[in-house]
């Protein structure tokens, strides 16, 4: 492990001269010292690129192919940052992430340049990694050496949008000396080496997988493999194919890969540690099962503000233990919210006073976000830093995550953990996928809704809730809605915001249980003016008509 690293750059530029396979994707194989190569080729042109006047960022729009990792080692060694682009993103939006992070060169590659049709991007000189002139580009730079002299520690290296439910994206800074001190936190604290492969499938645009995927890989000298996009059903051939020992990932990759229809040979498998956020206890048990992997449940804000470390004897459902600094808050009165209680049975019996919003009292890594002063204001509350989600702290001081603020669900005046019901509701044999979230009560408050992928039974699903210990009397879900998949945004995290947007007044089926009634019926228009009580006066027609949003009957 190189442990004096103190910059990207650094760690780019010890790997030449190391000729062991460092970047494997598809048919394409690069050695640690060709791929340092060509980052240095890549930093030479783009140090001639870039206007002297201008920031120094470029924006990257590819999928997960070796061009992206090459860049973000050119972008180390020129002193400049990267812009990953989403390219789920579309029109104005698209051109708003581009323009607003100050990119005056964007990397692209064919298949993508359907996107930036007819967008307004002036100033933006566009690099097509896969047409001829780029070779031409690059040619007179192919004998560059990499020189890690003109970076340090506090260079911009990475402007990486978080995914807000609200409002445009935010553009979080993450320095180069932040990203080395993440790589090697999380090499020792995972003991990974250089004999580790380290296979990317979650969009590199996203910080997930450079800052817990490609930053241990640099600090260690492990290998990288790489999936263009990610793939259930190719999970575990590539992992074979390339030997991999250690990978990541966010939101409901892992469900999608349970999902996959089970082989005799599941465990027969190079892996031995998966590392990320949102799997859950019913899913990360399951997939131990299978594939013989432990999966580690980490948290960690996008901006870097506060994170949680897992530790041998983390109890089941737990993050790990708060870490000096880290209290959970009531956002109202700003103290801390005393210690959850639990009956016998596991049932959260103080959700209203135990549950508030994670916030870093001590030091925080925390940089900043890009031209937004008012974000990082709202961030920094009284110089403390406020994560925005919502955790309650058991007896032993474990930490436990309850879901996002935006996210939180109050019924009947009790505020309850959003994923705390969600993995009760994981273990329903008909699902695939489970999403919780708040929808308005017609007095006051919130309704709990559901939305599962998978099969639904309405009597069996009854059943199953009664059968659940933990399950306390004001999580049942009063609506359950019924799809074939379920939404998700680019980095597989559930699409809350839209389901939440959208209720009951979906075009899915949607199932309900009329309050003082422990069973499920089909949602009707009758019903749902009922369930939301009398509609606020409107001219035109009436809102589940004027968004196409009939629900459906039988």
């Amino acid at each position: 492990m190189d442990s004096r690293a103190s910059t990207v750059a650094e760690l780019v530029a010890a790997r030449w001269g190391d000729h062991r396979p460092g970047l494997r994707c598809e048919d394409r194989a690069l050695t640690h010292h060709e791929a340092a190569a060509g980052a240095a080729a890549r930093a030479a042109l783009l140090a001639d690129l870039l206007p002297p006047d201008a920031e120094p960022h470029l924006g990257v729009l590819l999928d997960n192919t070796p061009e992206f990792l090459l860049w973000l080692g050119a972008a180390a060694l020129a002193g400049a940052a990267v812009a990953g682009v989403n390219s789920t993103r579309r029109g104005a939006e698209l051109a708003r992430d581009i323009l607003h992070t100050e990119c005056r060169i964007l990397v692209t590659e064919r298949t993508h340049l359907p996107l930036l049709r007819g967008l307004d991007l002036p100033g933006v000189r566009v690099l097509v990694t896969d047409a001829e002139e780029y070779a031409d580009l690059l040619a007179p730079y192919a004998d560059a050496h990499p020189d890690a002299s003109r970076a340090t520690p506090r260079d911009r290296f990475l402007l990486y949008f978080t995914s807000g439910s609200t409002g445009a994206p935010k553009a979080a800074l993450c320095s180069q000396g932040r990203l080395a001190a993440a790589g090697r936190s999380l090499a020792g604290q995972f003991e990974l080496g250089r004999r580790d492969v380290h296979y990317l499938c979650m969009p590199l645009f996203h910080g997930n997988a450079v800052i817990a995927g490609w930053a241990p890989a640099l600090v260690t000298g492990a290998g990288v493999a790489l999936r263009r996009r990610f793939s259930a059903s190719r999970f575990l051939p590539d992992v074979r194919r390339h030997g991999a020992t250690y990978f990541t990932y966010v939101g409901r990759a892992i469900q999608y890969v349970l999902a996959t229809e089970p082989g005799p040979d599941d465990r027969d498998n190079p892996l031995r540690l998966g590392f990320g956020t949102e799997a859950g206890a019913v899913d990360a048990a399951a997939f131990e099962r299978r594939f013989g992997v432990r999966l580690v449940e980490g948290y960690g804000s996008s901006e870097g503000g506060a994170a949680v470390q897992w530790s041998p004897g983390t109890p089941p459902g737990a993050v790990g233990r708060a870490a000096p600094g880290l209290v959970v808050l009531d956002p109202e009165s700003r103290e801390e919210c005393p210690p959850a209680r639990f009956d016998a049975a596991g049932r959260l019996l103080n959700g209203d006073e135990a549950i508030g919003e994670l916030v870093n009292q001590g030091p925080s890594p925390f940089e900043g976000y890009w031209r937004n002063p008012a974000a990082e204001a709202e961030r920094r509350r009284g110089g403390w830093y406020w994560t925005g989600d919502l955790f309650y702290r058991d007896a032993d001081g474990y930490l436990h995550f309850a879901g996002r603020t935006d996210d939180r669900l109050r019924v009947d005046g009790e505020n309850l953990a959003a994923a705390m019901i969600e993995n009760i509701l994981a273990r329903y044999e008909g699902a695939a996928a489970v999403a919780v979230y708040a929808v308005p009560d017609p007095v006051t408050g919130d309704q709990v809704m559901a939305t599962i992928a998978g099969t639904f039974d309405p009597e069996g699903f009854a059943r199953f809730l009664l059968a659940q210990p933990d399950l306390g009397t004001k999580m049942a879900p009063r609506f359950v809605r019924v799809v074939a998949r379920m939404p998700v945004t680019a980095t597989n995290k559930i699409h809350r915001a839209a389901l939440r947007k959208e209720g009951p007044r979906c075009a899915d089926p949607v199932w309900w249980r009329p309050p003082g009634e422990g069973a499920y019926r089909l949602l009707t228009r009758e019903d749902l003016e009922h369930a939301e009580g009398p509609p606020a006066p409107t001219r035109g027609p009436s809102p589940v008509r004027r968004q196409g949003l009939e629900p459906r009957t039988r």
